[in-house]
């Protein structure tokens, strides 16, 4: 029997109401991880330029009126290659089985490409609700994207097709009622004021991981890990003590990521406390170290254990 969603533990809800997990899919670089933090008005996930920025799965909450969106934004689907790359790949997988319904994320900007192509072979057929959200329309006239519109439907098979930016928030309200349309009634499942269920250490990890990544550009590649080793706070100082380790893979990569005099890792560390200061809602005081992990990307128990 299933649930009455007016019965639900957070609150009074109208006749009707919806909710459900809706798995975030697409190749890598669409603008996923941006395209969830404009939706729910917060930065809870990382963001660079660089592909395959996002590693595992994040649970994005959006309340409405009548309906709970629970967004599960995922690495992006390629061709992997490496421990770390299966298993992220595996994590976007299991979204599409898992998931109530499916957001592919497709670049307007960039249009079809193989990569496109290959997860829409992968997208669930009915009775599976899949919508599209062609991202990063700004700056393009609306009759340059008819063709690429038409193409992405001979792909979608007739599925909704929302253009948005997630960079300036247009049509992201068209977004959410097609995304709501497809979710099945229940009630909410966590409470209205909530946006993920991450706790502050992870995705203080995850801010610190974006920094490195934007700070050392092509320098250090992927194999960067954050963990966080202490996080204390004192709400009579109005302040978070917070001591962090960033873990590489090799030992050539330790002076790069410090610097000439410890000036990129001070660099990284501002740039990351101003972003931790905007979610704590509190002065920082934050603590960097670097650690070499040789090769953890090829440990599974090294993976394991930075959430991978």
């Amino acid at each position: 029997m299933s649930p009455d969603p007016s019965a639900s533990l957070f609150g009074e809800l109208p006749p009707g109401h919806r909710a459900g997990y809706v798995g975030i899919v697409g190749r890598p670089n669409v603008g996923k991880s941006t395209l969830l933090n404009a939706v729910l008005g917060r930065k809870i996930a990382a963001v660079t330029p660089k592909p395959q920025t996002t590693r595992r799965r994040l649970l994005g909450i959006k309340t409405l009126p009548a309906a709970q969106i629970l967004f599960v934004d995922t690495p992006g689907i390629h061709r992997a290659s490496g421990l770390l790359n299966e298993r992220m790949v595996e994590c976007a997988l299991r979204s599409l089985s898992e998931s109530d319904a499916v957001l592919w994320v497709v670049d307007a900007r960039q249009g079809l490409e193989s990569g496109d192509r290959e997860v829409a072979a992968l997208l669930p057929g009915p009775p599976k609700p899949v919508i599209v959200a062609l991202n990063k329309i700004d700056g393009q006239s609306k009759a340059a994207l008819l063709p690429l519109i038409a193409a992405i439907d001979a792909l979608a098979g007739g599925r909704a097709i929302v253009p948005v930016s997630a960079l300036t928030g247009e049509n992201l309200d068209e977004l959410l009622a097609a995304i709501v349309d497809g979710l099945p009634v229940g009630p909410r499942y966590y409470p209205p004021d909530e946006l993920t269920d991450e706790p502050e250490r992870a995705i203080v990890a995850e801010i610190v991981r974006e920094k490195v990544m934007l700070e050392t550009r092509d320098e250090i590649p992927y194999a960067v890990a954050v963990t966080v080793d202490a996080f204390e706070e004192k709400p009579a100082q109005e302040l978070a003590v917070i001591s962090a380790t960033v873990h590489v893979a090799r030992e050539s990569q330790k002076p790069i990521l410090i610097g000439r005099g410890a000036a990129r890792i001070k660099a990284i560390g501002q740039a990351a406390r101003v972003d931790i200061e905007a979610l704590l809602g509190t002065r920082v005081f934050l603590e960097l170290h670097v650690r070499v992990q040789t090769d953890w990307t090829r440990q599974i128990a090294r993976l394991r254990e930075f959430g991978l």
